[in-house]
C-alpha cells in the first residue's frame, strides 16, 4: 500500500491525521494512505517558499529551464507507473492517464524552453538618449490548488510557468488524487532548491483556506468548482493579490443540417464520455438542427450501445467509473431529473448489478430537452448529454449562450459562413469548428468567459500575464 506525505522545504513532512484513498473502480480496495496537513504545515511551506524566492529568481530563466527539462525526463521515465496510479486513484481509463502523463512531460519541456525567450520590450522615449524598456518580474510565493480530474497535467501546467518565470510554489492537490501528486514529487522535487516546489496534502476547507488567506502568498491559481472559485476571488480581491480561477462549463456542440454526421457523433461521444464526463470542457449539450435530428439521434444511440464500460486498467475500456460515491450519487440524481425533463434515448438511472462495487454509470443521452431545464443549464460532471432541437443558426447560438457558463463550444458544418458566424457570436473562451469541445493544445491559451473563468488565461504564452508583473524602466543619460 502506498503512503503519501507533504513535501516542505526539501523534506517529507509526516502529518498526524491520515486518510485512505480508495479505488473508485473497486471501492473495497485501498490504493494508499496520505497524511493530512494542517495550518502549521501550510505556514511552514509558505515560509519556505518565501525564503527560497530571492535566490530562485536570481538563478535566472535559463538555469531554471534546465531544471524543468530534467524534471520532464524523470516524469517521462515513469509515464506508465504514473498512469496506472492515476487510474487506480481516480478511475480514468489507462489510455487517457497515459496520454495525460505524456502531456505533463510536454508541458514541462515547453515552459523549459520559455527560459530562452525575452521577457520585455524596448520602447521609444521622447528623449532620444533615454533607454526605456519593460521587463517581467515574478510575483513571489504562489498558491496552486488543483483538481482530481487531471492529476498529472493540471499541476504541471500551473507549476511549470510559475517556476520558469521565477516564482516559488506551494501546491495543494485534490484529496482524491494526492497519491499521484506525491509520486510526481518523489520523481522530481529534489531537482529544485529547498522551498521552491512545496506540496501540501489536505482538505480544501483547512489547507486550501489557510493557503489563500496567508499574507505571504502573492498569487493564487485554482481549478475546481464555481463555489470555491468565487470564494477565492473574494478573498484574493480583499487581500489585493492576483488570482486566476478555472471553474465550470456546460459545453455545447451544434450540429447543422449540412454536418458530417459520422464525424459529429464521434466527437460528441468522445467529448461527453471520455473521463466519464468529468472535465470542465466535456460535451454536455447537443443542439441539433431539425433536418439532422433523427439521423443524429439514431447514430448516437447505436454508438453509445457499443461503448465498453469497465475497469480503467483494461486498455480496451472506454468509460471508467466516476471518482467517488458522492459524485456517483450526484450524477444519478441528475439522471433522475433528466428522466422527468426529457426523453431517455440511452442509459438511465438503473445501473447493471454486475458492475460490483465500482462507481460506474451508463453513458446516458436525453432528447427533447428544453434549453431552460436543469439538465441543460447545470453542470453535471458525468457521462450525461442533453439534446435539443433548433430551427436556425440564430436559435442555436441563443441556446449556446443562454447559460451562466462560457467555456467551450463547437459547431459541425460544411458552410464557412455559418462557421465564421458561430465563431464570432459564441460567448465562450474556446470555440471549435468540426471538432469536440474537450481539449486544447498546450501552447494555446486556455480559459472561458462568464462564470467559467476569471479574467486570465492559462497555458501557452498567456501564462506569463498571470505569473509576472510588468516593470517599466527608463534610464536617462
Amino acid at each position: 500500500m502506498l503512503e503519501g506525505a507533504s513535501y516542505i522545504d526539501g523534506t517529507w513532512a509526516a502529518s498526524g491525521e491520515r486518510q485512505e484513498i480508495h479505488n473508485p473502480a473497486e471501492w473495497d480496495e485501498v490504493v494508499g494512505v496520505v497524511g493530512l496537513a494542517g495550518s502549521g504545515e501550510v505556514n511552514a511551506a509558505v515560509s519556505a517558499a518565501r525564503r527560497a524566492f530571492g535566490s530562485w529568481h536570481q538563478l535566472g530563466p535559463v538555469a531554471r529551464g534546465n531544471l524543468l527539462f530534467q524534471a520532464a525526463s524523470r516524469i517521462e521515465s515513469s509515464v506508465d507507473e504514473l498512469a496506472q496510479l492515476a487510474s487506480r486513484e481516480m478511475g480514468k481509463p489507462i489510455g487517457e492517464t497515459r496520454g495525460e502523463a505524456l502531456r505533463a512531460v510536454a508541458i514541462l519541456r515547453y515552459y523549459a524552453g520559455e527560459g530562452m525567450r525575452g521577457l520585455g520590450d524596448v520602447i521609444p522615449a521622447s528623449n532620444a538618449r533615454t533607454l526605456q524598456y519593460t521587463t517581467r518580474v515574478p510575483l513571489g510565493p504562489v498558491a496552486i490548488i488543483t483538481p482530481w480530474n487531471f492529476p498529472l497535467a493540471i499541476p504541471m501546467w500551473k507549476m511549470a510557468p510559475a517556476l520558469i518565470y521565477g516564482n516559488t510554489v506551494v501546491v495543494k492537490p485534490a484529496e482524491w488524487s494526492s497519491l499521484t501528486a506525491v509520486r510526481m514529487w518523489q520523481l522530481m522535487a529534489d531537482l529544485f532548491p529547498p522551498g521552491v516546489a512545496n506540496l501540501v496534502l489536505g482538505l480544501g476547507s483547512t489547507v486550501g483556506e489557510a493557503l489563500i488567506q496567508h499574507p505571504d502568498i502573492r498569487g493564487i491559481s485554482f481549478t475546481g468548482s464555481v463555489a470555491v472559485g468565487s470564494h477565492i476571488a473574494d478573498v484574493a480581491t480583499r487581500r489585493g493579490v492576483k488570482y486566476q480561477t478555472e471553474m465550470g462549463g456546460k459545453n455545447a456542440v451544434v450540429v447543422s443540417e449540412d454536418a458530417d454526421l459520422d464525424r459529429a457523433v464521434n466527437a460528441i461521444i468522445s467529448g461527453a464520455m471520455r473521463s466519464a464526463g468529468q472535465k470542465c470542457t466535456a460535451t454536455s449539450r447537443v443542439i441539433v438542427f431539425e433536418a439532422a435530428h433523427d439521423a443524429l439521434m439514431s447514430r448516437m444511440r447505436e454508438q453509445l450501445a457499443t461503448i465498453k464500460v469497465g475497469n480503467p486498467l483494461d486498455p480496451d475500456t472506454y468509460l471508467g467509473p466516476v471518482v467517488s460515491e458522492a459524485q456517483y450519487q450526484k450524477v444519478l440524481k441528475y439522471i433522475e431529473i433528466g428522466e422527468q425533463e426529457g426523453r431517455l434515448v440511452a442509459g438511465g438511472s438503473l445501473q447493471p448489478a454486475n458492475w460490483g462495487r465500482g462507481f460506474y454509470i451508463q453513458p446516458t443521452l436525453f432528447d427533447q430537452v428544453e434549453p431552460e431545464s436543469r439538465i441543460a443549464q447545470e453542470e453535471i460532471f458525468g457521462p450525461v448529454v442533453a439534446a435539443m432541437t433548433v430551427r436556425s443558426l440564430d436559435e442555436a447560438i441563443s441556446v449556446v449562450n443562454g447559460i451562466p457558463y462560457g467555456l467551450s463550444a463547437s459547431i459541425f458544418t460544411r458552410n464557412l459562413k455559418t462557421a465564421l458566424d458561430f465563431v464570432e457570436r459564441a460567448e465562450v473562451g474556446l470555440v471549435r469548428v468540426n471538432d469536440e469541445t474537450a481539449g486544447v493544445e498546450l501552447q494555446a491559451p486556455f480559459g472561458g468567459m462568464k462564470g467559467s473563468s476569471s479574467h486570465s488565461r492559462e497555458q501557452g504564452r498567456a501564462a506569463i500575464e498571470f505569473y509576472t508583473d510588468v516593470k517599466t524602466v527608463a534610464i536617462c543619460p
